[in-house]
C-alpha cells in the first residue's frame, strides 16, 4: 500500500491545523496529535479546542489522538500501528514561550527536546522513508542578532545598510554558540540539532524550519506568544496591551501559516537530509511593534489601549528578518505571498465575530 497518512503533532494549533487542511484537501488521511497543552501553558483563552472541533467537522478523514508527545510508549504504539502508511511527519507541537519556559524549565525541555526525540526515534523505527519536518525557531540563534550594527529610526530599529545581512536578512551562517538563548531557546536548539543528527547519522529526510513569527487566522494568540494575533485581538476588544522594551521599535518578520505550509509541501516533493532553513516573511513582510499597532488601529478603527514597560524579555531580539534564499534556491517555485496588512486583515475578519460573542 502506498503511504497515505500525514501525521501532525500540534494538529489543532496554528501551523498544525493549516497543515492538516492543506494535506487533507490533497487526499491524504490525517492523524493529528494534540493534547491542548496550549491551554495549560497560557490559560483557557489560548485553548485550541475550537480549532480541533473545526478540523473534525471539516475533514472527512481526520483522526485525533489526545497524546502527550513525552509519552514514549504511546508515541511508539501509534507509529507501530500506522507503520507502512505514514508518508510524512510534521512536528509542530511545542512549548513556544520564552517567559513560560523560565517558570517551568523541566516541562519546557521535556516537551521540546524529549518529545522531539520520541518522535524521531519512532519515525526511524517505523517509517524511516517518511520525511520529518520540524518547526524550529529563530530563537536557536539566541541574542546573537542583537550584536548586529543596528540603527535606531523613528518607528523601528534597522540594520546598517552596509552589513551583509542588510539586503535580504539573516541567513543560516549566523552562529548559535556563545550567546544568551533563554531556556526556551536552549530546548529548541536541542530539538533542532537532534532533527539534523537523525538526518546525517541515519540518512533520514529531515528539515528544520527556523521560523520568525508564524501567524494566521487560526492562531490562539496570547500575551506570551503570538504577538500579531494577540495584538489585533486586544485592539478589537479593548483589552490593554503592554509593549515590552526597545521603545516598541523591535522588528519581526512574519509569515502566514499558509505560506509556511506551502514551503512544507515543496520540501515533501523533494526532501533533503538534515536540511536547515531560515523561514519567514523576509524583507517583504516585516514590521516593528509601533508599526503593527498603527496597522491594527487602521484595520479595526479602534485606538489600542497600550502601555510601555522598558524591561524587554530576556534574550529577545531587537531586529529579526529571515533571509529565505537557501530555501528559495532549493525550491525556486516557492514564495511568501502575503503582506503584514493582508495577514492582519485576515486575522481580524476571521475572528472578530468570535471575539464579540466571547465578550
Amino acid at each position: 500500500m502506498k503511504p497515505d497518512i500525514v501525521l501532525i503533532t500540534g494538529s489543532a494549533g496554528l501551523i498544525g491545523s493549516e497543515t492538516a487542511r492543506f494535506f487533507g484537501e490533497r487526499g491524504y488521511s490525517i492523524v493529528g496529535i494534540d493534547n491542548d497543552f496550549r491551554a495549560r501553558f497560557f490559560g483557557e483563552d489560548a485553548s485550541t479546542a475550537w480549532n480541533r472541533q473545526q478540523l473534525q467537522a471539516q475533514l472527512t478523514d481526520y483522526r485525533h489522538c489526545d497524546i502527550d508527545i513525552r509519552q514514549t510508549d504511546a508515541i511508539e504504539a501509534l507509529f507501530a500501528e500506522l507503520s507502512g502508511r505514514i508518508a510524512l511527519v510534521v512536528h509542530t507541537a511545542a512549548q513556544p514561550s520564552h517567559d513560560w519556559a523560565a517558570k517551568d524549565p523541566q516541562t519546557d525541555f521535556t516537551v521540546n527536546a524529549n518529545g522531539t526525540l520520541n518522535l524521531l526515534e519512532a519515525c526511524r523505527k517505523h517509517c524511516p522513508e517518511a520525511p520529518f519536518i520540524f518547526t524550529s525557531t529563530n530563537k536557536v540563534y539566541g541574542d546573537r542578532p542583537n550584536q548586529l550594527p543596528l540603527i535606531e529610526q523613528s518607528k523601528r530599529w534597522e540594520l546598517d545598510p552596509n552589513h551583509a545581512y542588510a539586503a535580504l536578512g539573516i541567513d543560516e551562517t549566523m552562529s548559535i554558540d556563545s550567546c544568551l538563548h533563554s531556556l526556551f531557546g536552549a530546548s529548541k536548539v536541542a530539538a533542532d540539532v537532534l532533527v539534523q543528527e537523525y538526518g546525517r547519522y541515519f540518512g533520514m529526510k529531515t528539515a528544520c524550519f527556523r521560523g520568525g513569527c508564524l501567524t494566521g487566522p487560526a492562531h490562539s494568540g496570547t500575551a506570551l506568544h503570538g504577538f500579531l494575533a494577540y495584538l489585533i485581538k486586544c485592539c478589537a476588544t479593548g483589552r490593554p496591551y503592554t509593549v515590552l522594551g526597545y521603545e516598541g521599535k523591535q522588528v519581526r518578520d512574519n509569515i502566514h501559516s499558509a505560506d509556511l505550509v506551502s514551503a512544507f509541501w515543496h520540501f515533501f516533493q523533494d526532501p533533503k537530509s538534515a536540511a536547515v532553513y531560515n523561514i519567514g516573511g523576509g524583507r517583504d513582510c516585516n514590521c516593528s511593534m509601533l508599526e503593527a499597532i498603527e496597522l491594527c488601529e487602521q484595520i479595526t478603527g479602534v485606538k489600542l489601549d497600550w502601555s510601555y514597560d522598558p524591561q524587554n524579555r530576556t534574550g529577545d531580539h531587537i531586529w529579526w528578518i529571515s533571509d529565505t534564499s537557501r530555501f528559495r534556491k532549493d525550491f525556486p517555485g516557492w514564495s511568501a505571498e502575503r503582506s503584514i496588512a493582508d495577514i492582519l486583515e485576515e486575522i481580524y475578519a476571521a475572528n472578530r465575530l468570535k471575539w464579540r460573542d466571547a465578550g
